[in-house]
């Protein structure tokens, strides 16, 4: 195998079941390594405000430039290999197509937007797509040889999940349900980008997993009609998980404190 064989994954790679080998394992290891040595190193009460708040900056942002170089990489790769140079296959090939590329470039304007309703949203999307990665890998752990786009889907949806996890527990995502509007905007513009995607781009057949006879629909055996609406409950049920979180101090009743007062008025009664 060539170096350039590798670089532009040309190179013969037969098909393997690596989900949960040995590789696989290691990965998700190393990921929760990283997320718990981060979060117990940098992590304090103060947030953005408190003692490691340069330490947590420096963190995430050198994180993210992996993740940069890795998206700049694989383009940059794939153009360079490219002989077709129509419009449809340059955007196919420029811009992120899968909620799990979606997802990488918004925890990449994260940190540019530094704003925390971008820091949830992003944490948001982009924990979901590594849980599915790792819960049930379709690609990266899926070949012989590790050739570069095998590196890519692994060290991407890994840094996609340590990435997102950090962000809550350094503090910069703040999940409450007040202001939760803005998220919410932000989660309809991907929906409607996945739509242009799928129907005015043409270049990616299902983004968000959300179209008939797709790969999870024929996983669970639903019709098109149940998909759906077990899709909608389950994204709702999700992304209101993180806000019942971080929002309990609000929503659960306040414990009632012992009246002292009246204690008091008794006492002074009986003397």
């Amino acid at each position: 195998m060539t170096f350039k064989e590798w670089i532009t994954s040309s190179y013969s790679n037969p098909p393997v079941n690596g989900r949960w080998g040995l590789l696989h394992i290691l990965t998700l290891v190393g990921c929760i390594a990283i997320i718990v040595t981060l979060a117990l190193c940098l992590r304090d009460k103060k947030g953005e405000e408190g003692k490691h708040a340069k330490g947590r900056k420096i963190a995430i942002w050198v994180l993210v430039g992996i993740l940069i170089c890795f998206e700049l990489a694989r383009r940059i790769i794939n153009l360079s290999i490219n002989t077709d140079w129509s419009f449809t296959r340059i955007l196919h090939l420029i811009l992120p197509r899968p909620w799990c590329a979606i997802a990488s470039f918004s925890l990449i304007a994260c940190v540019f937007v530094r704003k925390k309703f971008f820091y949830n949203y992003a944490s948001i999307t982009a924990l979901l797509c590594s849980l599915i990665f790792f819960a049930c890998p379709g690609v990266g752990f899926n070949n012989v040889y590790i050739l570069f786009e095998n590196l890519y889907s692994i060290c991407t949806h890994a840094l996609l999940l340590i990435i997102s996890i950090s962000l809550i527990t350094l503090k910069f995502a703040d999940f409450k349900y007040k202001g939760c509007w803005k998220e919410a905007i932000c989660l309809v513009c991907v929906y409607i980008y996945a739509i242009l995607e799928i129907f005015v781009l043409k270049i990616e057949g299902d983004p968000l997993y959300f179209m008939p006879n797709g790969d999870i629909q024929e996983i669970l055996g639903l019709g098109s009609g149940a998909y759906l609406a077990v899709y909608i409950i389950f994204v709702l049920l999700y992304i209101n998980v993180f806000y019942l979180i971080g929002d309990r101090k609000r929503l659960l009743p306040k414990k009632k404190q012992p009246a002292i007062e009246n204690k008091d008025a008794s006492l002074n009664s009986n003397l």
